[in-house]
């Protein structure tokens, strides 16, 4: 039943049903637009009027580590810093490989620019301001050796007013104090969030800084640091779109002032299409606020990627017919709801999200990215077909987020209140609460006027760090106290901004992981959207969970739409598999093999796709990132679930996976081109592609053409011949021929094959016999992973080998193997050991083997063999092939059979 428009109706709508709700004592004034197509409107730049921006890039000179008291002097010598261009961090981190890479860079602490600036003459009535963009992660500024002021917060932007501070027309010092020192008790970060997390706080200047000349009397440089113009849609529709724009206006000077305030909406052409003037009087050393209601008659809307149409709106202030100061900022004219049935809805549409979240770093840079490579990042996402973008975890850049508008992606925009809210046990402390609160208006004032932003992320996993430090305690310890906060949080945000519904990203409510505590505080019921961060198939249970969980999550909280804003794998380029569903992954260590992470994704996928009523999902992630907190995979101080490298080079399958699934263009590719050197001369060939049919040719044989169901094309059992093979995929897809092609080296299939059972990659023994990974098995189970701590995998305790990894795992329970071998005759050997340690147990165990149907060992008992638990053991016979294949059954009775690989070698 629809119950109408409301905080828990069953469509949330926002975008267009609420006006502007920013904490404000405004000035409302009607006024009647009108139509001038002889005016045009400025550029998107806001050096606009008589406002001056000169940016600071270059001249910096910066030192890490301690210094002086006289550091901020203009006497201090400087001279031996280094010299640095801005943006500009001292961290460096994250390599593929198993070790951490010379040139690192993973200091936390304080690090100290200088800039000698020649500032520009002030005339009389002219202010200076010093916009910093981003510093990581507390900011001290002095100029001409008096502290001005600081910023705590890593991710916003702020502006200090230094017209006191600056010497007119003469040479000036900066000094910038940055600091990003690990949060701890008594840390100079102790009360910044966020206080933890998986990603690296990067320290320094890493975004711009700028010099603003402006007028006494302007548009609010100092409202935490946003445009100070701020642009609602309180009624759309197709016919009309009724517009509010409100100015914040500030007069810094001694009088009074009577002013008039222009605001113009102009078309992506730059023709006026609605404007109005009113007057205004700004009283000595105070601000105001002034909102201009104005409407578009058949407005164009922004329809997310298939027509991101922008509008912009200039407000000038006027002295007279001089402008004096000018602002000019995107407007996307649009509504949208999140509904608990029907999902996202824009523009009256419903319209599945389907995305990815990003972090902001690369490669041998860190933070300190240029406008290139944003556009570079958002060009990869465009590619893969993805219709919204989750900013993980904090505030992106402006630079960024004006390429979410430009290019109709639905953003969800996020306070980095991640991880936890206290070091132990205690509640949040005050100053915390208060530097969240002062981060929350930032992001909302600096990032209002995108119309790509739908959704205000209030927290992420805010309870995770306890349950962390609980698990490592033994389990011992009180659940997070975390839900008071979060609540006033979501206040504030719904107070500041009611034309958006706020989200909580949860981690582990209803899902098996031991990070889901008993006595846990409920969080998912605090914010509009339900945000669900879910590892099926990776931290735990298996993908088609997936499906469960979120029926029983819908049902525990009716009413509130749903979204999945996590959910992946990690995936090495070098660590491969033969078969992803072969053994158990090391999710927190290594192998991270890239066939799992495509499987994982496939699997999670199926169960996401037929869920309608969800809104919205993203990928976690769509690049590598930086985390000094992991040693996985291949990589070091890396996080490796992206689907793209970490220098953006290189695109992992999944990433074709979901270009097959979601772009609009011609899509054919072949997957485990990085597996080259193949341990199998049988191979189960699989391509993603969005044509109905693909075929496929090794060495010019053609193999076969197959459906391409859920845009995955399958080829089982193709054999490779020995040495150099090249395979070949077509596909006609949109009137164009698709072709993709790769090269493997294939093993020569009469010498046998030899498989490493229950693990997901292959071994070489000390006598150079290479095993693959488990493959051409049905039934049974791998066994559990032996752990060392969180992350690494136990040495081998099976004794009496020369080579104690082959038996580091295992395929036990019924079971069979069908090896695809050439005709002729072969010699087996099995590979077993007892792995129950319980004498008793053990004693109860008795294996029989099947070979074509036929006993070949019947009643062993590996531990009476080998003469005890724990311990190698060989058994070998010969046998025949027929048809193209070699058949073995495990069976052994209430224990199970158990073998830990199979060898297989012509018989002599």
């Amino acid at each position: 039943m629809d119950q109408g428009v409301g905080a828990r109706s069953r469509a949330l709508r926002w975008g267009a049903a609420v006006a502007l709700g920013l904490a404000t004592a405004s000035l409302a004034v009607p006024v009647q637009a009108r139509s001038d197509d002889a005016q045009a409107v400025p550029g998107a730049t806001t050096a606009a009027g008589s406002r001056q921006v000169t940016q600071l890039h270059d001249g910096w000179r910066f030192r890490f580590g301690d210094a002086p008291a006289d550091v901020t002097g203009a006497a201090f010598d400087d001279s031996g810093w280094e010299q640095v261009k801005l943006p500009h961090s001292w961290n460096r981190m994250g390599n593929y490989a198993p070790e951490r890479a010379d040139g690192s860079d993973v200091r936390q602490g304080i690090g100290w620019y200088r800039l000698r600036m020649d500032a520009p003459v002030l005339p009389k009535g002219k202010r200076a301001i010093l916009q910093f963009d981003g510093v990581g992660a507390v900011a001290d500024l002095w100029v001409n050796g008096q502290h001005v002021g600081a910023h705590k917060g890593a991710f916003s932007r702020f502006r200090f007013d230094v017209t006191d501070q600056v010497t007119s027309g003469q040479a000036n010092l900066i000094v910038v104090r940055a600091d990003n020192s690990k949060p701890g008790p008594g840390s100079s970060t102790q009360h910044v969030i966020p206080l933890g997390g998986d990603f690296f706080i990067h320290g320094g200047l890493y975004r711009g800084v700028s010099l603003i000349v402006a007028d006494e009397a302007s548009i609010d440089l100092l409202d935490h640091g946003g445009p100070g113009i701020y642009v609602s849609t309180p009624q759309v529709s197709e016919a009309k779109a009724d517009i509010a724009v409100l100015a914040r206006l500030r007069n810094s000077g001694r009088k009074a002032r009577k002013l008039g305030v222009t605001t113009r909406i102009a078309d992506a052409d730059g023709r006026t299409v609605a404007t109005a003037t009113m007057p205004v009087r700004l009283a000595a050393g105070q601000a105001s606020a002034l909102t201009t209601p104005l409407s578009l008659a058949n407005p164009r809307l922004w329809q997310g990627r298939s027509d991101p149409y922008l509008y912009s709106v200039t407000v000038e202030l006027r002295d007279g017919k001089r402008v004096i100061d000018s602002v000019t900022e995107p407007l996307g004219v649009r509504s949208f709801a999140w509904d608990a049935d029907k999902g996202f809805i824009l523009n009256g549409k419903p319209m599945r999200l389907h995305g990815a979240s990003r972090h902001q770093d690369w490669q041998g840079k860190g933070w300190a990215l240029s406008a290139q490579d944003h556009a570079t990042d958002m060009a990869i996402m465009a590619e893969m077909g993805v219709n919204t973008i989750r900013h993980a975890h904090y505030q992106h850049a402006q630079e960024w987020s004006d390429l979410a508008d430009r290019n109709g992606m639905v953003v969800k925009a996020e306070l980095p209140f991640v991880h936890q809210s206290a070091f132990d046990e205690s509640l949040p402390a005050p100053d915390l609460v208060d530097n969240a609160r002062q981060q929350l208006l930032e992001l909302i004032r600096q990032n209002y006027n995108h119309p790509s932003i739908m959704l205000w992320s209030v927290g992420n996993e805010i309870d995770i760090g306890a349950a962390i430090m609980a698990l490592q305690k033994g389990g011992k310890g009180a659940p997070a106290k975390s839900r008071d906060m979060l609540v006033e949080l979501n206040a504030l945000a719904k107070r500041e901004d009611p034309s958006r519904p706020t989200l909580y990203a949860d981690c582990c409510e209803g899902t098996p992981s031991p990070l889901a505590r008993p006595g846990a505080q409920v969080l998912n019921d605090v914010t509009d959207v339900i945000g669900l961060n879910r590892y099926f198939g990776w931290y735990y249970g298996q993908p088609d969970d997936l499906t469960r969980m979120l029926a029983m999550v819908r049902a525990r909280y009716p009413g509130r739409a749903l979204t999945v804003t996590e959910y992946g794998a990690g995936g090495a380029f070098s660590q491969h598999s033969d078969n992803p569903q072969g053994g158990p992954v090391n999710a927190n260590g290594r192998p991270h093999p890239e066939e799992f992470q495509a499987w994982v994704h496939e699997e999670n996928w199926k169960a996401l796709n037929k869920a309608g009523f969800l809104s919205a999902s993203w990928i976690w992630n769509m690049f590598d990132f930086a985390s000094t907190s992991r040693e996985e995979g291949e990589a070091y101080d890396l996080n490796d679930k992206g689907l793209v490298s970490y220098d953006r080079k290189t695109r992992k399958d999944a990433f074709y996976f979901y270009k097959a699934q979601w772009s609009d263009q011609p899509v054919l590719h072949l997957t485990g081109r990085r597996y080259v050197d193949r341990a199998y001369p049988v191979v189960d060939v699989r391509a993603y592609s969005n044509a109905a049919s693909a075929s496929l040719s090794v060495n010019g044989r053609a193999v076969g053409t197959v459906a391409c169901s859920d845009r995955i094309c399958v080829w089982p059992g193709v054999r490779l011949q020995p040495g150099d093979n090249t395979v070949t995929a077509t596909a006609q897809q949109g009137g164009k021929t698709l072709t993709d092609a790769l090269q493997w080296t294939a093993p020569d299939a009469a010498n046998g094959m030899h498989v490493r059972a229950g693990h997901l990659t292959g071994i070489t023994t000390s006598t150079g016999l290479r095993f693959g990974s488990d493959n051409f098995f049905t039934g049974g189970s791998a066994s559990e992973l032996r752990m060392a701590g969180r992350s690494k995998v136990a040495p081998s305790n099976v004794t009496g080998t020369s080579d104690p990894e082959l038996y580091a795992s295992y395929r036990q329970g019924s079971f069979g193997y069908g090896l695809p071998l050439p005709d002729g005759r072969w010699t087996v050997t099995l590979h077993m050991f007892e792995p129950q340690a319980d004498a008793a147990k053990a004693a109860t165990r008795s294996i029989t083997v099947l070979a074509n149907g036929k006993p070949v060992l019947t009643g062993f008992n590996p531990a009476k063999a080998a003469g005890g638990s724990l311990k190698a053991v060989t058994r070998s016979f010969d046998v025949p092939s027929t048809g193209g294949a070699l058949k073995l059954d495990f069976s052994g009775g209430e224990g199970g059979a158990v073998v830990s690989a199979i060898s297989v070698s012509p018989a002599r």
